[in-house]
């Protein structure tokens, strides 16, 4: 369907691809994975024609193609209502089932019946060739199943939250049914229950899919092929299978690399041993006995002479492309929140909690109680809008409960991380926030930020212009910083990619105290959680256990 050949991207001096070339099929689902800034988005743009590529080519095996961009930002006219915009992603099928409707009523008028039916039949064949009442049954099941079936189609865009404005996005994308899917970052915003629908729409797609994606899962459940972008040759590398698949492969690959690159420090130091016995030799021959001087001498030089050689060999096998490099861990985002300050068991006590964002309105939780203890995991899950960041916004007091009450335990500390990074001064730059969270040298509070991933100029760069994943980065330096022992996270994986999210988890598994987390990424979920807290209907409901086990629990209990 669709041919990458030889593209070359670079925007100044910096290279983003190198030769990218690879080929998508159709019903091929192929997931497009590396670290943030590695050209990903670039890429999809220039398959778009968005952006033009400084060589190389993107070629589509018909002229008819139809490719659907789903970029990660969805942009559209606010004034604009939601029956407009899903009727404008199915204006072909719209115009058809209108000329139907008008062709059908030609007919039943009709006083020359052979043209009339010419014209019915035409309008007939045209309306079932792009899907017919199928296809606004498909419409009907893609808006459930993004959550958006109870929006009212009068209702404007301005209205929407973030996630129902992402959601819209895909779903008008999904309804223009194109024979190329390009998504980028599609599972944003997206709770469970629309996360396993929208597998299921991949995985059944009659087209090609090519996914821009950090989450796992996802992956995991819908790819077929994975492409790898390498941040440092900044070219592509195709694996079959999973990511599962792919991240086996490569602990191959780097296991294979390690094992060579030691073989190689093992020749070099035995090569480098030997020049240095030879010219050793050759120092001790010409150091001889004086009688024979000129034969000692000779000898002498022929040594030195094969000791020379050699070096100049190592050299040039050094500086040859057969050389290894050490294998090196990437995205050193190490994370050491240090030992909590001391603190009792008891973390955290919630009693009869009950929250409206109005007296008159429905209320969002209600009779909600439970206890933590410290050093329990605890993740919080249940659909979009259900009042996850509600019950944080509530233990962290930022919201008056209605009745009932939080109470926190002694010596408690928190740190908080917030989904939208409203907890940090974008008009500061990196090295005054973290020099305003303690007092330090700036020499100290720069290598401190390095571990974080602000190195040099980085630093002094205002965080209003930093990029979203930079700003979790920063939220979680400050965290440590602050020296909390409850962590209240939500969405902590947000704008991380997915070597980031298993760096994240590791730092998690070193933290001695209690985290409260509220995640869709079900992988995170799965390795994080040991108690989960289901939030749906205003109920908080209590699972002793890990995320596999609430999900059996609540299939067997039918909610």
């Amino acid at each position: 369907m669709l041919q990458v050949h030889g593209v070359h991207k670079s925007f100044g001096a910096a290279t983003v691809l190198r030769d990218i070339t690879f080929l998508l099929n159709r019903g091929e689902r192929v997931a497009l994975i590396g670290p943030n800034g590695s050209g990903k988005s670039t890429l999809l743009k220039i398959i778009v024609g968005e952006t033009q590529p400084d060589a190389g080519f993107v070629a589509r095996t018909s002229p008819a193609l139809v490719i659907g961009y789903l970029p990660q930002s969805f942009e559209a006219d606010l004034a604009r209502t939601v029956g407009e915009v899903v009727a404008a992603a199915q204006a072909d099928f719209v115009a058809a089932e209108r000329e139907l409707q008008q062709a059908a009523d030609a007919l039943a008028a009709a006083q020359d019946m052979e043209v009339a039916l010419e014209r019915y039949d035409q309008a007939l064949a045209h309306f079932e060739a792009l899907g017919g009442y199928e296809r606004e049954r498909r419409a009907t099941l893609v808006l459930d199943g993004l959550a958006l079936g109870d929006v009212l189609p009068d209702t404007p865009l301005a209205t929407l939250s973030g996630g129902q404005k992402t959601r819209l996005g895909l779903a008008t994308l999904l309804l223009g049914a194109p024979d190329l899917l390009l998504l980028d970052e599609p599972t944003n915003h997206l709770d469970v229950e629309a996360l396993a629908w929208l597998e299921g729409f991949v995985r059944e797609y009659h087209g090609a899919v090519l996914i821009v994606s950090h989450d796992r899962e996802f992956i995991d459940q819908t790819a077929t092929r994975i492409l790898y972008l390498d941040p440092d040759k900044h070219t592509i590398t195709s694996y079959a299978g999973n990511y599962n698949d792919f991240a086996a492969a490569r602990e191959q690959e780097h296991a294979a690399l390690l094992a060579a690159w030691q073989d190689q420090q093992l020749y070099v130091q035995e090569v480098e041993a030997d020049i240095r016995r030879v010219k050793g030799l050759a120092q001790n021959i010409q150091s001889g006995p004086k009688r024979g001087r000129d034969y000692h001498g000779r000898i002498s030089a022929k040594v030195a002479r094969i000791g020379q050689t050699r070096e100049r060999k190592l050299e040039r096998y050094l500086a040859s492309e057969e050389r290894v490099e050490k294998p090196r861990q990437r995205w050193g985002l190490r994370l050491d929140f240090g030992p909590p300050p001391p603190g009792g068991r008891a973390v955290l006590r919630v009693e009869e909690l009950a929250f409206a964002y109005e007296k008159s309105s429905r209320v969002l939780l209600e009779d909600v109680s439970f206890d933590l203890q410290y050093g329990e995991r605890v993740a919080i899950v249940g659909p979009n809008g259900a009042g996850k960041t509600t019950l944080l916004r509530l233990i962290e007091g930022k919201l008056e409960p209605l009745a009932g009450m939080v109470k926190l335990g002694a010596n408690v500390r928190l740190g908080v991380l917030a989904q939208e990074h409203e907890t940090l001064d974008p008009a500061r730059t990196v090295l005054e926030t973290v020099l305003r969270g303690r007092a330090m040298s700036e020499t100290e509070a720069r290598n401190f930020l390095h571990m974080f991933l602000f190195g040099g100029d980085a630093a002094l760069r205002q965080v209003g212009v930093c990029s979203l994943g930079e700003r979790s980065r920063l939220q979680l330096a400050l965290l440590v910083l602050h020296g909390c022992n409850l962590l209240l996270l939500d969405e902590p994986l947000n704008h991380l990619d997915i070597d980031g999210r298993e760096h994240f988890e590791d730092a998690l598994d070193a933290f001695e105290g209690t985290v409260v987390a509220v995640s869709h990424d079900r992988t995170f979920v799965r390795h994080f959680a040991e108690r989960v807290l289901a939030v749906e209907n205003g109920c908080v409901r209590d699972f002793a256990g890990g995320y596999d086990e609430y999900l059996a629990k609540k299939s067997a209990a039918g909610f």
